[in-house]
């Protein structure tokens, strides 16, 4: 019996080994975890399927694996019977090969190869003609990964002066470097903002907003027992300005030519752990009371710290706020979670001296936030607009009290 590496869902075709939990000649059961794995997004385990030996270890701690390599080997006892999609692609082979002999394909309309919006786009940006480019994947889909590929092939090709100047320069014997492996959740990251950068037209718009009066809320509600993180009321905030502005909880269907808009506010919360950054989402924001919301704020980012999030816990986010005010951030211009349409960036709270409603000088605490959103579809008086509404609530929190009920 062998047991491979398997569609781990989400696109996710490629892994890293990070534990071997078993040696040649171990005896393993039926779903016993054999092996850990990373993906750009979690660790998971792979198990056995039936129950037997340990006959050979085919990986090492570190080895990058794909979808279908195999890793471990096992004697059940019994005889394996061959995989029903061996035996489908075996017999599809056959008759494809017959089909060319027996007929001649029409080739005076040539066909259109399958690639999405964004693969397209790269093509285009590299003067590259996509339609003769030979997919390698059996659907007949070219991949960014594959352009990409091309275009590194051609530019070799072209000029080696280009490549030399490229290349790092050369070291002296004295001289060291040091490597670090770009893989897992950073490349993944790497991969996610140069397609986002690629193709969204970012636009970022600030805003302070002063928060003073919510302090005193957040305060008073303490003293009766209740202690409410700041950031819950700012994602409460948030949704509220959502539901007046729903093309900042939307994607853009390219293809299809259609606009989305979502009728749930799922929030991804942009995390810095020891693995990088990741995103765990807040489901249904909309339907929670502040306290419930609080509570599984902390234990999201528990998870997310203590790299225990399960795949469904980072997926399906219609709308990313990243909070970097712990960092000591005062000012960015963040990068949208594609396919998202906005991004909004909260950053350190500082007292600073403002002007109150009787004109007088106090010392106030005061938010900076950027927002950046998708140009094509957010204009940018609609991107004040949702900070103005963001601003009005949570620097009134009575009146966020009231939109909450």
């Amino acid at each position: 019996m062998d047991i491979r590496l398997h569609d781990l869902g989400e696109g996710m075709h490629e892994a890293e080994i990070v534990r071997i939990l078993v040696v040649v000649g171990d005896e393993v059961a039926t779903n016993e975890a054999v092996l850990e794995v990373q993906t750009d997004k979690m660790i998971a385990e792979l198990t056995a399927p039936k129950g037997g030996t340990v006959t050979e270890i085919c990986v090492a701690e570190g080895d990058e694996v794909s979808v279908g390599d195999l890793l471990v080997k096992v004697d059940s006892g019994q005889e394996e019977e061959p995989e029903q999609e061996h035996k489908t692609q075996e017999q599809s082979e056959v008759k494809i090969e017959q089909l060319s002999k027996e007929t001649k394909p029409d080739t005076s309309i040539p066909k259109r190869v399958l690639a999405t919006p964004y693969t397209r786009r790269l093509a285009r940006e590299r003067n590259i003609d996509i339609e003769q480019m030979i997919p390698k994947d059996p659907s007949g889909r070219i991949t960014e990964e594959e352009v990409l590929q091309y275009d590194e092939t051609s530019v070799e090709r072209v000029s080696e002066q280009a490549t030399s100047i490229a290349s790092p320069p050369a070291l002296e014997k004295e001289e060291r470097v040091n490597v670090i492996p770009f893989k897992g959740i950073r490349k993944a990251t790497a991969k996610q903002m140069v397609r986002s950068l690629y193709t969204i037209p970012h636009v970022t718009h600030f805003e302070e907003i002063e928060m003073s009066a919510l302090f005193e809320l957040r305060h008073e509600l303490k003293e009766e027992g209740h202690s409410i993180r700041l950031t819950s009321f700012i994602y409460k905030a948030v949704t509220i300005a959502l539901k007046k502005f729903p093309i900042f909880n939307a994607t853009l269907d390219e293809e299809a030519e259609q606009i989305i808009l979502y009728d749930v506010y799922h929030l991804g919360l942009a995390t810095n752990t020891e693995a990088g950054l990741i995103v765990p989402v807040l489901p249904n924001v909309d339907e929670m009371t502040l306290q419930q919301l609080d509570q599984e704020v902390a234990h999201l980012t528990e998870r997310a710290l203590n790299g225990q999030l399960e795949l469904h816990e980072m997926k399906g986010s219609t709308f990313t706020i990243s909070n970097v005010g712990p960092l000591g951030s005062t000012g960015a211009t963040p990068i949208i979670n594609y396919p998202e349409t906005g991004l909004l960036a909260l950053h350190q709270i500082r007292k600073r001296p403002i002007v109150n409603a009787q004109d007088e000088i106090v010392i106030g605490q005061v938010m900076n936030v950027s927002l950046s959103y998708d140009h094509r579809l957010i204009d940018g008086a609609t991107g004040i607009a949702f900070t103005n509404e963001l601003k009005r609530l949570l620097e009134n929190p009575k009146l966020l009290m009231l939109e909450m009920i």
